[in-house]
Protein backbone atom coordinates (compact mmCIF):
# COMPACT_ATOMS: atom_id res chain seq x y z
CA UNK A 1 0.00 0.00 0.00
CA UNK A 2 1.12 3.35 -0.93
CA UNK A 3 2.47 5.42 2.01
CA UNK A 4 1.32 8.77 0.66
CA UNK A 5 -2.70 7.00 0.86
CA UNK A 6 -2.10 5.85 4.23
CA UNK A 7 -0.86 9.50 5.21
CA UNK A 8 -3.75 11.04 3.61
CA UNK A 9 -6.32 8.50 5.62
CA UNK A 10 -4.86 9.38 8.41
CA UNK A 11 -5.41 12.75 7.58
CA UNK A 12 -8.82 11.94 6.97
CA UNK A 13 -9.55 10.38 10.17
CA UNK A 14 -8.91 13.11 12.38
CA UNK A 15 -10.72 15.75 10.21
CA UNK A 16 -13.89 13.39 10.34
CA UNK A 17 -13.16 12.92 14.50
CA UNK A 18 -13.64 16.79 14.35
CA UNK A 19 -17.36 16.51 13.04
CA UNK A 20 -19.95 17.76 15.83
CA UNK A 21 -22.29 15.12 17.18
CA UNK A 22 -25.01 17.87 16.70
CA UNK A 23 -24.28 17.72 12.60
CA UNK A 24 -26.88 15.40 10.41
CA UNK A 25 -23.47 13.50 9.05
CA UNK A 26 -22.06 12.54 12.20
CA UNK A 27 -23.53 9.14 12.16
CA UNK A 28 -22.21 8.27 8.91
CA UNK A 29 -18.67 9.82 9.52
CA UNK A 30 -18.67 7.74 12.36
CA UNK A 31 -18.90 4.53 9.86
CA UNK A 32 -16.56 5.85 7.69
CA UNK A 33 -13.98 6.49 10.13
CA UNK A 34 -14.39 3.03 11.84
CA UNK A 35 -13.54 1.58 8.24
CA UNK A 36 -10.66 3.26 7.45
CA UNK A 37 -8.88 2.64 11.16
CA UNK A 38 -9.78 -1.23 9.98
CA UNK A 39 -7.77 -0.89 6.80
CA UNK A 40 -4.85 1.51 8.69
CA UNK A 41 -4.80 -1.37 11.38
CA UNK A 42 -4.78 -3.77 8.59
CA UNK A 43 -1.84 -2.35 6.39
CA UNK A 44 0.17 -1.51 10.05
CA UNK A 45 -0.41 -4.79 10.57
CA UNK A 46 1.57 -6.40 7.62
CA UNK A 47 -1.74 -7.56 5.28
CA UNK A 48 -2.33 -5.67 2.05
CA UNK A 49 -5.34 -3.88 1.71
CA UNK A 50 -8.04 -3.40 -0.64
CA UNK A 51 -6.59 -0.26 -2.62
CA UNK A 52 -10.05 -0.14 -4.26
CA UNK A 53 -12.12 -0.35 -1.09
CA UNK A 54 -9.63 1.91 0.78
CA UNK A 55 -10.17 4.96 -2.74
CA UNK A 56 -13.71 4.38 -1.94
CA UNK A 57 -13.97 4.94 1.61
CA UNK A 58 -11.44 7.94 0.75
CA UNK A 59 -14.17 9.46 -0.92
CA UNK A 60 -16.90 8.89 0.95
CA UNK A 61 -14.92 10.69 3.54
CA UNK A 62 -13.89 13.51 1.81
CA UNK A 63 -17.86 13.73 0.67
CA UNK A 64 -19.19 13.45 4.39
CA UNK A 65 -16.37 16.62 4.89
CA UNK A 66 -17.46 18.55 2.22
CA UNK A 67 -21.33 17.97 2.94
CA UNK A 68 -20.74 19.22 7.00
CA UNK A 69 -18.80 22.13 5.70
CA UNK A 70 -21.83 23.33 3.87
CA UNK A 71 -23.95 22.29 6.89
CA UNK A 72 -21.88 24.30 8.73
CA UNK A 73 -22.39 27.50 6.52
CA UNK A 74 -25.91 26.82 5.69
CA UNK A 75 -26.78 27.22 9.47
CA UNK A 76 -24.28 30.44 10.12
CA UNK A 77 -26.21 32.24 7.41
CA UNK A 78 -29.65 30.94 9.21
CA UNK A 79 -28.59 31.82 12.76
CA UNK A 80 -27.35 35.19 10.82
CA UNK A 81 -30.68 36.17 10.05
CA UNK A 82 -32.54 35.41 13.04
CA UNK A 83 -33.78 37.80 15.13
CA UNK A 84 -31.27 38.25 17.97
CA UNK A 85 -28.65 38.64 15.26
CA UNK A 86 -30.07 42.45 14.09
CA UNK A 87 -27.63 44.83 13.44
CA UNK A 88 -27.95 48.27 14.27
CA UNK A 89 -27.27 50.92 12.24
CA UNK A 90 -23.69 51.32 14.21
CA UNK A 91 -23.13 47.50 13.69
CA UNK A 92 -23.76 46.44 16.91
CA UNK A 93 -25.89 43.37 17.43
CA UNK A 94 -28.31 43.42 19.78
Amino acid sequence: MDLNRIDLTRLLLARLERISADSFWAHRASGIRGALLRVVDQVEAGADADANQLNYLIKCGFDILDKTAREKIRNRINNDRSPHHERTDSGKTH
